[in-house]
């Protein structure tokens, strides 16, 4: 197989999709505002609220949002729903900093912020760049305050400090996951105090938001604030064949399958795209996809189009259906070709990924798609010439990681691993190939439009 496909896809059709990836990047930089602007741009396509619609047809196109922080759509196909939906799995929450919830405090004059980082991360990339601070606030009377410090070209911005190379002996002489705890990520707040006896500096960063939002002190505690890279996504490389930003594990998969189902109409089986929360952290919680919601969705679906319910239906669909879990994967990458087995390796511009299996060393929390399955990806694909590779993540004994891939399978779907690959994984700026995206969302519209 040739490790490049960009002699054999339609350039032009490649960089225009990724010139609106990369606003939807812009846009998305938390699983909140992924799941608004999801939203927005569904609705415009014909989109309803299934909460809002008693019955379903062939065609009909409905969503669900779960607590704003994950969402699904689907499409009603003209086969019986209980014959099976294809489904597309992404997750849009990425590695960040949260705020604790009692985060301000002053020190040396300087008023700071304590966070807890989300996820998998490097911690010495996270300090020394600009950060936006983006969120959600509920005060005690249940008023919801949306904040959003940093994106705007006017705005102030934040930065964790890092020591300087002149006294960093000690910390240099340090393994590389060592000089740095979780604890030194604190965000500067800034620095102009007040007239209060003490902490003047943080009494004056507390006044400036509760001028501004109207922000107590203890409503921290009720809070999701996060702080990400504020930079913009931006085409990479002299040809610009690269898109460079923040989020792209797992947001080019999320964007990619999601265009993928609002561009297609009338299928002929019913076609699922599942955007999901928390997978960074285990998938767990009310918004994971460890969670009930995508079954509920479903037995609402199966409920709509049968005019009837019962526990049956729900397993039987299960059972017939058929999932991409759509998540990213390890590029090979020049500079660190010593954690990768050559052979079975993701190369950028290679095409959309498969991954058989995920996991860690003895396949250790993979589902392992069945071979029937890769067989069938491989004929969808290849029919709509989708360009693909098949790769592992690393060396078997390197490391690893997962996916939703395992929760979706053990719902009873027949479920593979398929996604972009990625350079910097878990960085604030991570690469992902033009080609490899605009690849994606042919592959995951072929795979939803499949009988």
């Amino acid at each position: 197989m040739e490790k490049t496909v960009w002699n054999t896809i339609d350039r032009e059709k490649a960089y225009d999709f990724a010139s609106d990836y990369i606003t939807f990047l812009n846009k998305s930089k938390t699983e909140r505002l992924c799941t608004d602007y999801s939203l927005y741009l569904a609705e415009k396509k014909g989109f309803t609220e299934l909460d809002n619609v008693k019955t379903l047809k062939p065609g009909d196109k409905v969503y669900a949002v779960n607590r704003g922080k994950s969402i699904v759509f689907a499409i009603i196909g003209k086969d019986d729903i209980l014959n099976g939906i294809n489904l597309v799995a992404a997750h849009i929450d990425s590695p960040r900093l949260d705020l604790k919830p009692n985060p301000v405090y002053e020190d040396l004059g300087i008023a700071m912020a304590k966070t807890h980082y989300y996820g998998g991360i490097k911690k010495y990339q996270w300090t020394t760049i600009p950060l936006s601070l983006i969120g959600t606030v509920v005060k005690e009377n249940g008023e919801i305050v949306e904040v959003n410090i940093g994106e705007d070209e006017d705005d102030p911005v934040f930065t964790i400090t890092d020591l300087l190379p002149h006294l960093a002996a000690d910390q240099m002489s340090k393994k590389m996951g060592q000089f740095m705890s979780g604890e030194d990520l604190n965000a500067v707040l800034g620095s102009l105090p007040n007239d209060d006896e003490k902490d003047k500096v943080k009494g004056a960063i507390l006044a400036l938001l509760k001028d501004k939002y109207g922000i107590d002190e203890e409503d921290f505690i009720s809070s999701e604030l996060v702080f990400v890279p504020s930079f913009m996504a931006k085409s990479v490389g002299l040809d610009s064949s690269f898109v460079g930003s923040y989020g792209q594990d797992d947001r080019v998969c999320a964007y990619t399958s999601f265009e993928a189902i609002l561009n297609i109409e009338n299928p002929e089986k019913t076609c699922v795209c599942y955007l999901a929360d928390k997978e960074e952290i285990g998938s767990m919680g009310s918004t994971g996809t460890k969670s009930r919601f995508l079954e509920t969705f479903a037995a609402h679906l199966i409920n709509s189009v049968k005019g009837g319910y019962n526990e049956l239906y729900l397993k039987d669909c299960f059972s017939a259906s058929k999932c991409l879990s759509a998540d990213v994967t390890a590029g090979y990458d020049p500079n660190y070709k010593s954690v990768c087995e050559e052979q079975n390796s993701a190369y950028m511009g290679g095409g959309l990924c498969i991954c058989k299996y995920t996991g860690a060393r003895g396949k250790s929390g993979t589902s392992d798609a069945n071979a029937e399955f890769v067989g069938e990806i491989r004929r969808i694909f290849n029919s709509n010439n989708v360009k693909w590779q098949i790769a592992e993540l690393g060396k078997v004994d390197q490391g690893g990681g997962g996916t939703v891939a395992q929760y979706i399978a053990n719902m009873n779907i027949e479920t593979l691993d398929c996604g972009v690959p990625i350079l910097s994984m878990h960085s604030p700026f991570e690469l992902a190939s033009k080609a490899d995206i605009y690849m994606g969302y042919l592959g995951y519209k072929a795979f939803l439009e499949s009988k």
